[in-house]
């Protein structure tokens, strides 16, 4: 579903849930609309093997009948890895977030990689501007090296709320193409309630099938 945009994909969460025939929450009001909160925005064009969500439920129901419905009804190039029943007393998954890890596949051969990374970290400030806004770069880059594989490059970037690190924007900062990258969320890190950041990555095998759905743009949803 790499070109699934946000939104789309907040739909095919509830037509899953509806053609599962799980019991999905609604707010109140004239336009109701389904519990659902990403813990974080997937970029349109990025492929991703642990995202995460939370879900409300009318009634109580065991996370793993749940997970059993879903498998059936979930469209191609969704996976569900794992469900959880958490207490409702918790924080949401988009206030606990604090970083993400990406793989970048780049776009054509670049010999000097390593330099250029060395270059850039090296650097005390990376002046940006998103939206029409200034911001620094730098300190979102929380680590940043060449992958073993050739062309590619791994990195943790700061999640918080207005301090979003985008790996595109570090691949144009390297003096590489951003545009014709491929970009493969693997995990996100997140403060739990008891103040341990936990990180949360994609079990073996998981990075393997998103790579190989990355070219589905999933269905009409």
């Amino acid at each position: 579903m790499r070109f699934t945009g946000h939104l789309d994909l907040h739909r095919a969460w509830e037509r899953t849930f509806r053609r599962a025939r799980l019991p999905l929450a609604y707010t109140q009001g004239y336009h109701p609309q389904p519990r659902i909160q990403l813990a974080g925005a997937l970029p349109l064009g990025f492929t991703s093997a642990a995202e995460l969500a939370d879900i409300w439920l009318e009634q109580d129901l065991a996370a793993e009948a749940a997970l059993d419905a879903l498998h059936g009804a979930a469209p191609p190039g969704l996976s569900l890895l794992g469900a959880s029943v958490i207490d409702d007393r918790w924080p949401p998954l988009q206030v606990l977030l604090r970083s993400a890890t990406y793989t970048v596949t780049l776009a054509g051969p670049a010999p000097d990689l390593a330099e250029r990374v060395s270059a850039l970290l090296a650097q005390t400030a990376l002046p940006r501007t998103r939206r029409d806004k200034a911001y620094d770069l730098r300190p979102l880059i929380e680590s940043l090296e060449p992958a073993p594989a050739p062309q590619t490059l791994t990195m943790q970037l700061a999640a918080r709320d207005a301090a979003t690190g985008r790996p595109e924007e570090v691949v144009d900062a390297l003096g590489l193409e951003s545009a014709g990258a491929r970009y493969h969320r693997t995990g996100l890190l997140l403060d739990s309630p008891t103040t341990r950041l936990v990180a949360v990555t994609a079990p073996a095998g998981a990075d393997d099938r998103a790579e190989a759905q990355a070219d589905d743009p999933g269905p009409d949803v």
